[in-house]
Order: structure tokens, then C-alpha cells, then sequence
């Protein structure tokens, strides 16, 4: 998702920039606990494999404008699950600036309303994940029913912030209920995928399990 530039005026914008730092200040603070957990090359290595992948979703990755937003196959779910919340946090914000500083200059008055919102979502399904999975699953035995309860809160978290966004903007009108219901109606055709994918995703992750490298690649959670 993208905020549609103008949707929030320069007199208003500045709560995305407040917001956005404490998104931030919370993804170093786990960036941190995951050095102290499984060190700093595995952070690093994960997160540049999670930005590149994030670009990847953005740029290459079909996408569509849908009233005050646009639709994207972000697969916050599946970053989650493969490379852990650390990486995927810097992963999201790393792959919006990139984005925005060399593709879509526009987009950078809204990028503390992105920023917010996808790490908002995954701070959402990482709360989620903890109430719901089981301590001695690891995460490459998920069931579909799993899945699709993360990728409905990650989902679910972008359509709640875009419509926060909208009335924080343009106030309460019918119009703008109208603009955000079309947009999550779109957007809810991303919740029928991304469950599919994760569990292709999951399966191959299943199968190179106890492989060279996969420890530093991979959450340690995947697979305990």
C-alpha cells in the first residue's frame, strides 16, 4: 500500500512523522534483542534479503491504485514467518525509502504514513503470532488455519491504518467511507493469496532444515 499523495495536507502530516519514530524506535529495539539472540551477521544478512524481497514486491510485483491507496502483495506474513520480526521491520521501512528516494519521489511527504502502517501491522501479527502459536510448533509446521489468522491481521492492521489515515485527512463523509471500503474490499483479494503462499513458502523451508547455512538465514523460530 501507498497513501495517495495530498490525502493528508502539510498541517496535519506531522503525527505520521511522530508515529513513524516510534515504529522505528520499536523495530531497533528488537533489532537489538535479535543481535543478543542470534547475533549481528544474521541480522544483517536477513534484512538485506528481506529489503531486497520487500523492493521486489513493490516495484516488480503487480500493483493497482484503489481509491486512497493502492493494492500490493507485500507478503509481510511470509517475511515474518522465514527471516523473523528484526529483519522483516527494517526490511519494510529500508525497501519504502529506497523506493521513494529513487523511484517515486512523491511518495516521500507520506512516507512516515507507510512506514507506519506496515510496521504497525507486523508489530500486530508478531503480537498475534505469540497468542496463537503453540511454543512447541515451530512455524514451518503452521496449518493453513494458522496463516491465514496472521495474514489476516497483517492485512487487516493496513486497511485499519489507510482508513485512519483517510479520515485523519479528509474527515468523515460518505465519500470518504466509500473510498476506503472500495479500497478494502481490493485489498481483501490479497488475503486470499498470501495464505497460499506462505504455505508454499513454509514447505520449502521444511526441506532444507538442518542445512548448511539455513541457522544464519533463517528465524531460529522457523524451525524450533
Amino acid at each position: 500500500m501507498h497513501i495517495e499523495p495530498g490525502l493528508v495536507d502539510s498541517t496535519k502530516i506531522v503525527l505520521s512523522y511522530a508515529t513513524a519514530a516510534t515504529g522505528v524506535a520499536f523495530a531497533a529495539r528488537v533489532a537489538f534483542q535479535h543481535i543478543r539472540t542470534e547475533g549481528l551477521p544474521s541480522l544483517v544478512l536477513r534484512s538485506a534479503i528481506a529489503t531486497v524481497l520487500v523492493f521486489v514486491f513493490f516495484e516488480v510485483f503487480p500493483h493497482m491504485p484503489v481509491g486512497v491507496s493502492e493494492v500490493h502483495l507485500i507478503l509481510g506474513s511470509s517475511l515474518f514467518l522465514i527471516f523473523g520480526v528484526a529483519p522483516t521491520a527494517i526490511g519494510l521501512v529500508s525497501g519504502l525509502l529506497i523506493q521513494s528516494l529513487f523511484l517515486s519521489p512523491s511518495d516521500l511527504p507520506q512516507l512516515g504514513m507507510n512506514v507506519t502502517t506496515l510496521l504497525a501491522a507486523l508489530f500486530a501479527m508478531q503480537a498475534v503470532a505469540r497468542r496463537i502459536v503453540p511454543a512447541n510448533l515451530a512455524y514451518v509446521d503452521l496449518s493453513y488455519a494458522h496463516v491465514f489468522k496472521l495474514s489476516l491481521v497483517f492485512q487487516g492492521s493496513i486497511v485499519t491504518w489507510v482508513a485512519f489515515w483517510t479520515v485523519y485527512g479528509q474527515g468523515l463523509s460518505a465519500a470518504t467511507v466509500q473510498s476506503v471500503a472500495v479500497f478494502g474490499a481490493a485489498y481483501m483479494t490479497v488475503l486470499l493469496l498470501e495464505p497460499l503462499v506462505d504455505m508454499a513458502v513454509l514447505a520449502g523451508a521444511k526441506g532444507l532444515r538442518g542445512r548448511p547455512g539455513a541457522a544464519l538465514l533463517a528465524s531460529r523460530r522457523l524451525y524450533a
